[in-house]
């Protein structure tokens, strides 16, 4: 059809053979992101994907069934990409920023709180989603929507939020980056909780930091000092919370859309691997990944949302407190 509307003499000069050969690319750039990136690692490499436990498997696992006199382990859930309105959306649209269909986010929703009830019923020490909240920055009824589930969340289990590319948008800008810090507070900080001292990052400052290079340059000045107070702490775990993973199996893979660009990377893996850091936990990737460069773990937790993957829907329980960091990545019963 559009080959068609070139040679067409009645036409529109110029309307309908641009919309099309726009589209086109579009779809061609987007199927190029999801389908031609580097494909999801081999099975052998990542731990099988659990169901989610009932109480008693879940005691099992964690150790703390009765009769078990082991000192019971802390954990917490890491979660990835809620990513409200993806699933209702072809990707295409939200490549070239159409507004159409982003109201339609039903499937994530019922998703995100069937996450959110889970969460309630093991009671962690605290959750952390690592991104991509909503699938269109700033869009109203995505945000809403997100507070709403979040709400549900118990008020005793402590919440962080992580901003992602979809947050804070591909190529983040003064405004975009004060729209989510008005709507979900600050893109970069640290916690403390338990044996976790936790350092939360805005990727897309590493990733894109061309049209807010000031903002970049402060965020890694805050985080030279930020890993010198956290490797004085006396903190059990050190772990790094992002969006992008730094790299998705190898630290000298090459780069592409998933992970960070490769001398930007060296950077930060110098750093954290200096100051101790045990992990950096993210997402983005819509499926597992794992990967080492020395005794730093780069964990990569697929969705809550949609995946893109053979990972299914779900969140990774991360054990902390006494012996090494332990994690599992549990997929939803269903939405």
């Amino acid at each position: 059809m559009c080959a068609k509307l070139h040679s067409t003499q009645h036409s529109r000069p110029g309307r309908r053979p641009v919309l099309c050969v726009a589209l086109l690319i579009a779809l061609s750039a987007s199927l190029a992101i999801s389908c031609a990136s580097t494909p999801p690692p081999p099975a052998s490499e990542l731990p099988a994907t659990q169901p989610v436990p009932d109480a008693k498997a879940f005691a099992r696992w964690l150790g703390t069934e009765p009769g078990n006199d082991s000192q019971p382990r802390a954990f917490f859930i890491q979660m990835a990409d809620p990513q409200l309105g993806m699933s209702g959306k072809p990707l295409f649209l939200t490549r070239i920023g159409s507004g159409w269909k982003d109201d339609n986010f039903a499937l994530d929703a019922k998703l995100f709180e069937t996450a959110i009830a889970h969460a309630n019923a093991l009671a962690p020490s605290f959750v952390v989603i690592c991104g991509d909240l909503v699938n269109r920055a700033g869009h109203p009824g995505q945000i809403a929507e997100f507070r709403r589930i979040v709400e549900q969340l118990d008020q005793s289990i402590p919440l962080y939020l992580v901003a992602g590319n979809h947050d804070v948008e591909n190529k983040p800008s003064a405004e975009s980056l004060k729209a989510y810090r008005a709507t979900f507070g600050s893109d970069w900080y640290s916690f403390r909780n338990g044996d976790v001292y936790g350092i939360v990052l805005n990727s897309q400052l590493i990733d894109a930091p061309g049209r807010v290079p000031l903002e970049a340059e402060k965020q890694l000045a805050w985080l030279r000092d930020e890993l010198v107070l956290a490797d004085a702490s006396g903190a059990r775990h050190l772990l790094v919370f992002q969006h992008h993973p730094y790299f998705l199996i190898h630290a000298s893979e090459d780069d592409q859309y998933f992970n960070i660009e490769g001398d930007t990377r060296a950077v930060y893996l110098a750093l954290f691997k200096a100051a101790g850091v045990e992990a950096v936990l993210a997402g983005h990737y819509h499926r597992n990944a794992y990967g080492r460069e020395g005794n730093l773990q780069m964990i990569t937790t697929g969705p809550v949302g949609k995946p893109l993957g053979r990972d299914p829907s779900g969140f990774r329980i991360v054990k902390v407190g006494n012996g090494p960091l332990e994690h599992e990545y549990f997929g939803l019963q269903g939405p």
